[in-house]
């Protein structure tokens, strides 16, 4: 009976050890891919067009939509989003910026028309050269987004009334 239960001890610690190297051996190799360079995912193409566009920005993520890629990306300091083409083709720039850096006549315009709001989300879009501005607006009633394609004057673009739930 105690040369059975040598043999079947003997048994599990083999199997157990090679169950550990096994184990040891898929860590290994899980770990070591973790760290290995990244394939071609469809990026390349598009990230060799961004460092030809942006040589001194620095990548902070990649993200691959259905018809974009969309790099995030710093400049000097400052946050901003390439939207590119499966060919790597730039197709627009966009960044948030603060009321001040809106053209004066838009800031104006803003002050004049919407002084009950505030500025939830303000940012710019540059397209083929061509420059694009969406504010969107809040009060305790309403929340609008404006859009502006030139320097002087806004456009509604989508406008939404709040309910008030008041007890």
């Amino acid at each position: 009976m105690s040369l059975l239960n040598n043999k079947l001890s003997q048994a599990l610690a083999n199997g157990t050890k090679t169950l550990a190297l096994t184990a040891a051996l898929f860590l290994t190799i899980g770990i070591g891919s973790s760290f290995a360079a990244p394939t071609d995912n469809g990026h390349d193409v598009v990230l060799a067009s961004f460092h030809k566009e942006f040589h001194t920005a620095s990548v902070i993520k990649v993200e691959t939509g259905k018809e974009y890629t969309k790099v995030t990306f710093n400049l000097n300091n400052v946050v901003m989003f390439a939207y590119y083409s499966e060919d790597g083709d730039l197709m627009a720039v966009v960044r948030n910026i603060l009321s001040t850096q809106l053209p004066i006549r838009l800031l104006m315009d803003l002050k004049q028309n919407h002084a009950d709001c505030w500025i939830t989300d303000l940012f710019e879009i540059d397209s083929n050269g061509q420059t694009v501005y969406y504010a969107t607006l809040e009060n305790s009633d309403m929340k609008v987004t404006l859009r502006s394609g030139n320097t002087s004057n806004w456009e509604t673009y989508h406008k939404e009334n709040k309910e008030n739930n008041h007890l």
